[in-house]
This record gives structure tokens, C-alpha cells and sequence, in this order.
């Protein structure tokens, strides 16, 4: 009787372990289904933004990249300090102070380029701080990880993903660029585009904020100390990137695209590199912080949103006419000065040319 009940025992747990390895699986497939429809999504809301982007506002931004090296040494110095200073101040475990560090050692993420459309930001200059900030991660990540993570056993571990920071760079250059030729050829289907575009990445937000919450909600039971630094930090570097830009007297567009690009950080890049670099059993103690930090920075940046659309309709209008005209007047004179640059070096080769 004793050897049947053992027998009931061990396929009662046959069963249960059956089925929770049927729901993890379910679980993962449902993950990669949600990761195929969101990279869908997101590759048509970053198309979409391309649309806003004239070529020649670029060039100006990186023949004149004031705004572009503040918003990286915002990135990359800034918020790597930050997040070091909150895993000291705070004794969080040292596995958890990795995640954080990765977490601000990341190029910016593409929430930064929808919040910024949605306050009237400057989307050249978002577009461009990304992709420069994708592009320098390939150095700038390992560097900072050497840097503020030598204190840490377990620093030694981690694996900086070259191939997902390619694929990152290449799905965002390659819309983009798609967008600026459609703006280029058919400005008005661009305006178009780009409209329909900005309700698509408020859909997405919607539906990454419910998948991170449903998929992963085991995930969230973790330390008061890491759930108030998810929350704080994207507040701190939105507040220190529109201060540093008032500071250095940018305007007002570029401070709030500026604040934008320095708290909102690339979360799946985050995940990659704690999924590639740590086992199972430290994974538990690091994978809930990107989503907790990744769903403030949402809500922080809806907020802000709503802030600006309040101030707007209040008492913005004439403030904002007066800093597109201002910011329209220093593009025109940017590309003034470029002309006269180009007119002056061909001259100089022509005078070359004639005494030869």
C-alpha cells in the first residue's frame, strides 16, 4: 500500500512538473510572438518618425553638434554616475547593482523619440542622439561597465551583445532613412504618416506596459530598495538632461528632447546583456529591474506629456512660436555658414588650380 502511494505521489509530480513545463513553454512562445509584433510595431512607428526628418536639419545638427555631444555626455557620463551612486547609496546586493549599472550604461531607446514627438521636441536631434548613441555603445558600454563595475565580483561575467547593438543600430537606421526619402519625395503623405504613426506608438507603449506586466509578474517581487531606484532613476535623468541643456542655454525644443534622450534608456538591450552574461540563479535577483525601470520611464514620460499638453494649451502657444522662429533662424543660419564654408574652400581650390 505504501509503494502505491508513492507511486500516486510521483506521478501526481510528474504531472505537476508536465505542466509547468507546458506553461513555461507557453509562456516563451507567447514572449517571442509578442517580441515578433512588437518589432513589427516598432519598425512602423520608427519609419513613421522618419517622416518629420529633413536630411539638411541633420547635417546641421552633425556639422554643429552642440546638442548631440551634450546629450552624450548625458548618456554615457551622466547616467552610468547616476546609476552607480544609486547602487551605493541604496546597499542594494551586488547582482542587483550590475543590473542597475548595465541599465545606465545603455544607449538611448527608441520611447525617447516618441515622447519627444509628442512634446514638440526636436526630432532631428532625437533621431540623430539615438543612432549616435548606438553607434558609440559599441565602445562606450564596455567602458563605463570597466569603469564604475571593478568594485563588484561578478562584473567580470558580463558580455556586451555586439550583434543585438548592430541589429539595434541597423532596424533604426534603415526606417529612418526610409522616412527622410518619403518626407523627401511626398512631404504630404510624410505628414500623414507620421500622424497615423504616433497613434501607433502609443499603442505600443500600451501593449508593452501590459505584456511586461502579464508575462512577467513573478518577476516583480523584489526589494523595496530596487523598486525606488526603477522608479527614480529615469525621473533623475530627465530632470539632469533638461537641466544641463537650460544650463548651456539650448533651446527650449532641444532641452526637452535633450531630458528625453538621457532618462529614457534602451531596456531590451539591458535584457540581453543580463540573459547573455548570467546564470538562471542570479538572473532572478537582476530581470525584474529592466522592467521596473522601463515602466517608469513610460509613466514618467506620459506625464510629462500631459504636463506639456496642459502648459500648452494654457499659455504655450506664443512661447512655442517664438522658439520654432528662434531655432528656424539658427538652422537657417547654420546652413548659411555651411554655404559660405563650401564657397570658401572651393574658392581656395580654384585659386590652387589657376596658380599651378
Amino acid at each position: 500500500m505504501l509503494k502505491n502511494c508513492m507511486n500516486i505521489s510521483s506521478n501526481l509530480q510528474n504531472a505537476t512538473c508536465g505542466d509547468l513545463a507546458l506553461r513555461a513553454g507557453g509562456a516563451q512562445v507567447a514572449s517571442v510572438v509578442l517580441g515578433a509584433v512588437m518589432t513589427v510595431m516598432l519598425g512602423l512607428v520608427v519609419f513613421s518618425l522618419g517622416c518629420t526628418v529633413e536630411l539638411a536639419k541633420v547635417l546641421v545638427h552633425l556639422y554643429r553638434p552642440w546638442g548631440v555631444v551634450l546629450g552624450l555626455l548625458c548618456q554615457f557620463g551622466l547616467m552610468p554616475l547616476t546609476a552607480s551612486i544609486l547602487a551605493v547609496t541604496f546597499s542594494v546586493k551586488p547582482a542587483q547593482a550590475i543590473a542597475v549599472l548595465i541599465m545606465g550604461c545603455c544607449p538611448g531607446g527608441t520611447i525617447s523619440n516618441i515622447i519627444s514627438y509628442w512634446v514638440d521636441g526636436d526630432m532631428d536631434l532625437s533621431l540623430t542622439m539615438t543612432t549616435c548613441s548606438t553607434i558609440l555603445a559599441l565602445g562606450m558600454m564596455p567602458l563605463c561597465l570597466f569603469i564604475y563595475s571593478r568594485s563588484w565580483e561578478i562584473s567580470h561575467s558580463i558580455k556586451i551583445p555586439y550583434a543585438s547593438i548592430g541589429i539595434a543600430l541597423i532596424s533604426l537606421v534603415a526606417p529612418v532613412a526610409g522616412g527622410i526619402f518619403v518626407n523627401y519625395k511626398w512631404p504630404k503623405k510624410a505628414k500623414l504618416i507620421s500622424k497615423v504613426g504616433s497613434v501607433i506608438g502609443g499603442l505600443l507603449m500600451l501593449v508593452i506596459g501590459t505584456a511586461s506586466a502579464v508575462l512577467y509578474k513573478g518577476s516583480w517581487n523584489m526589494d523595496l530598495s530596487i523598486v525606488i531606484i526603477g522608479m527614480i532613476y529615469p525621473l533623475i535623468g530627465y530632470i539632469s538632461g533638461f537641466a544641463l541643456a537650460i544650463v548651456v542655454r539650448q533651446p527650449w525644443r532641444r532641452c526637452r528632447t535633450i531630458a528625453l534622450e538621457t532618462g529614457a534608456q534602451n531596456v531590451q538591450m539591458c535584457s540581453t546583456v543580463l540573459q547573455l552574461s548570467f546564470s538562471p540563479e542570479q538572473l532572478v535577483q537582476m530581470f525584474a529591474f529592466p522592467l521596473i525601470y522601463g515602466s517608469f520611464q513610460l509613466l514618467n514620460g506620459l506625464l510629462l506629456v500631459a504636463a506639456y499638453q496642459v502648459y500648452r494649451r494654457k499659455c504655450g502657444k506664443r512661447n512655442e512660436k517664438r522658439d520654432l522662429d528662434r531655432s528656424e533662424m539658427c538652422f537657417n543660419q547654420s546652413l548659411q555658414n555651411m554655404g559660405d564654408t563650401m564657397i570658401e574652400a572651393e574658392t581656395t581650390e580654384l585659386k590652387q588650380q589657376t596658380s599651378k
